[in-house]
């Protein structure tokens, strides 16, 4: 059993001082200043790290690596302490294991795992697990000789001969497409360069024409195109184009097999198309034209198709149906009405029933609904708090339901549900070796925002971790894009919950724990409220005496790496050190360059700043062009060189700006992944040394004693 999981309390004492380094390295890496100047709507910005965005540039590699040596020295003290780390992480995974089969025309996939490989293995079994085995991809093999490597999709046709997979080995967001025989084992010469974010496309009912999405110059799906195998890519048939640089094209074939859908959408308005599957060259046929403010998604079911949609000021969206014959809007008949509470997020149809996934009072919720009689069935889970999410389910004749969930403190599990009665069948939970969760609470809190709006906090603690003010907290949050930070369990944070730490999640506006209307009310003209969430669940946190100040840390990534940067600018009196991975921190100059990916289909998001008020709005609260002249607290920033989402200069250029106004002598640390992109590592071991590396940061700077419990 892991050391840290007895009932000792290990008193080891290890304390971290200042690095003793010799008078020539005792600072940090200088960046040099060099003039830019940008004059938009009336304001003179200057911006004298701009440079660093020149990757051809040797003096950048060369700023990047002297940082990575910086921040190592740094560290050096709790060198010991970071393997310690990683090994009990290590220690926390099952090298040799097995995923629940999925059942998909006549065959039994599956993925699993041997040893101390860093990659699945992808293999199936025809008819019955009895039958012999058959490997169809092992990423082991596809890795070998690169320094990263991602699968993106394996998804095979619907006569399970061929399927298409997507590969990438430099950590940006282009994918390669391949095809492969699954019975023989060839892999085909078809071969489609730069596929956007893996998606291996849809298949047509012949087994031999494919659509798969290309990109143009800055990321953005605006092509669907028509691959049939065997014929060169070059003639391959563009069947849809989107012009409108705010909105992205997407495609997939609906459980039933009959059609095809494509979806055109930005994050306010989307337009549907449909093809028989059966006919793949005949032509794209429109559901509903685009309307601004207009959102809604479709899959098929016998002669209708079923659309969730936010149609008649619908904010929290519902569920309607319309004939294939008249997809119109004009058709749409309620199939539920709309409830202000009750998020409807999406539906999947099977043969004599279709499973609705729904948020209700913060959760996520999971109906049956019964074609023949209508009558719907809500499934209940076993905790109070939770998160789920569809699992694999292929098989449109299908007479229950794959899902996936997980708590706080209850590790990955796999249910079954009876499509009739609701009952949850247990096939897997996740093995978490040496793990007992009898000694760790979970909480849940509701701060009261500025505005008077609750908002939760869920929070993870061993039993005996005093409520006294001395304990560590790490606060974690995101409230961006709608997205829900779902309680899933996280092996990775019992390093910290044995070590003394309270763990939380604040559950801020802006995310999608409450719907489209927790959303909005955090997005565009609403954005500082994610902020000002974060800071009173901070205070809420402090004032129930779970930490004070001087303890209390936070962390997060992306969008949640933006939200660390906002509340360092506004209140870094409340935390003692932070954590921002490949951090949005420079958000005035990202979104004012269109030529970077992503940032046109953002506007919705953040705003456009060549509008003077949405530009005005993004200054006001951009990390980079709101650092100040006063104390900050600890800081860890990561990036990644082959970044699309986020680029390596934007947390690259923070901290050069933060060095140079902090008032203050805490450590400010930049690291730069040279291989990866936005992901980090891969691998399901090598990603472990990342996280270790953050938490023995933040360890360092609390001088917490390697004690555990």
């Amino acid at each position: 059993m892991n050391r840290l999981l007895s009932s000792c309390v290990l008193l080891l004492a290890m304390h971290f001082p200042a690095p003793a380094f010799p008078e020539e390295t005792a600072r940090p890496p200088l960046a040099p200043q060099r003039s830019h100047l940008d004059r938009r709507h009336g304001v003179d910005r200057q911006d004298p790290w701009f440079w660093l965005r020149d990757r051809k540039d040797p003096a950048v590699m060369k700023y990047l690596k002297a940082e990575n040596d910086w921040t190592e020295r740094q560290l050096a003290p709790v060198k010991k302490l970071r393997d310690t780390l990683t090994l009990e992480m290590r220690k926390r995974i099952k090298e040799t294991d097995v995923s629940v089969p999925v059942f998909q025309g006549g065959y039994h996939y599956y993925h699993r795992t041997e040893g101390t490989q860093e990659y699945g293995i992808h293999a199936r079994r025809k008819g019955t697990m009895d039958a012999p085995e058959e490997i169809l991809l092992d990423e082991n093999v596809r890795a070998a000789g690169h320094d990263y490597y991602s699968l993106g999709e394996l998804n095979p046709g619907p006569d399970q001969v061929i399927a298409s997979f997507t590969e990438n080995t430099d950590g940006t967001d282009l994918y390669t497409l391949r095809f492969k025989n699954l019975t023989t084992g060839e892999l085909l010469a078809d071969e489609i360069p730069k596929v956007p974010f893996g998606d291996a496309g849809a298949w047509a009912s012949d087994n031999q024409t494919l659509f798969y999405v290309l990109a143009d110059d800055t990321l953005r799906p605006d092509r669907l195109m028509r691959h049939v195998l065997g014929t060169p890519v070059s003639e391959d048939v563009e069947v849809l184009r989107e012009k409108d640089p705010a909105f992205n094209l997407g495609a997939f074939r609906c459980r039933s097999g009959a059609y095809l859908i494509a979806e055109s959408g930005s994050r306010d308005t989307s337009e549907c198309f449909f093809l028989d599957a059966a006919h793949p060259a005949e032509k794209w046929r429109m559901i509903q034209p685009r309307e601004t403010g207009l959102i809604y998604r479709v899959d098929h079911h016998a002669e209708d198709f079923y659309i969730v949609t936010n149609a008649d000021g619908a904010t929290n969206f519902k569920l309607v149906k319309t004939a294939v014959s008249q997809p119109g809007k004009s058709g749409w008949k309620d199939v539920m009405p709309y409830d202000p509470a009750v998020f409807v997020r999406y539906v999947e149809p099977f043969e004599t029933w279709m499973a609705i996934e729904t948020r209700e009072q913060g959760l996520p919720v999971l109906r049956l609904h019964d074609f023949a009689t209508g009558h719907q069935r809500t499934v209940g889970f076993p905790e109070s708090s939770y998160a789920m999410e569809s699992g694999d389910n292929p098989e449109y004749g299908a007479r229950s339901y794959r899902l996936y969930y997980s708590a706080q403190i209850t590790p990955y599990r796999v249910y079954d549900i009876s499509a009739t009665s609701g009952e949850l069948t247990l096939l897997k939970q996740k093995e978490v070796p040496g793990y007992d969760p009898a000694p760790y609470v979970v909480e849940r809190l509701e701060a009261r925002a500025a505005d008077g709006v609750a908002v939760p906090i869920s929070i993870v603690r061993r039993r005996d971790t005093p409520v006294d003010g001395s304990a560590p907290l790490l606060l974690e949050g995101y409230g961006a894009y709608g997205i829900s930070s779902d309680p899933w369990f996280d092996p990775s944070l019992l390093s910290l919950l044995d070590r003394g730490f309270i763990c939380a999640t604040a559950h801020i506006r802006g995310g999608g724990e409450f719907g489209r209307i927790w959303y909005e009310a955090g997005r565009r003209e609403h954005k500082v409220r994610t902020f000002t969430d974060f800071i009173s669940c901070a205070e809420h946190l402090i004032a129930r005496h779970y930490t004070r100040p001087d303890r209390l840390c936070a962390r997060g990534a992306s969008a949640g790496g933006l939200l660390i940067g906002a509340v360092a600018n506004l209140r870094p009196d409340l935390f003692r050190a932070l954590v921002a991975g490949v951090p949005f921190v420079d958000c005035v100059n990202t979104m004012l360059d269109d030529s970077l990916p992503l940032t046109t289909g953002e506007y919705e998001e953040w705003g456009d700043p060549g509008e003077e008020t949405a530009f005005r709005r993004i200054l006001s609260w951009s990390p980079y062009d709101n650092v100040k002249p006063q104390t900050y607290p600890a800081l860890l920033a990561s990036g990644g060189i082959n970044d699309t989402r986020v680029a390596y200069w934007e947390p690259a250029k923070w901290v050069a700006k933060l060095r140079q106004e902090n008032q203050g002598k805490a450590p400010l640390l930049l690291w730069t992944n040279l291989d990866t992109g936005h992901g980090g590592a891969s691998g399901r071991f090598a990603a472990l040394d990342e996280t270790a590396r953050d938490f023995a940061f933040l360890l360092m700077v609390l001088d917490h004693r390697e004690g555990g419990k």
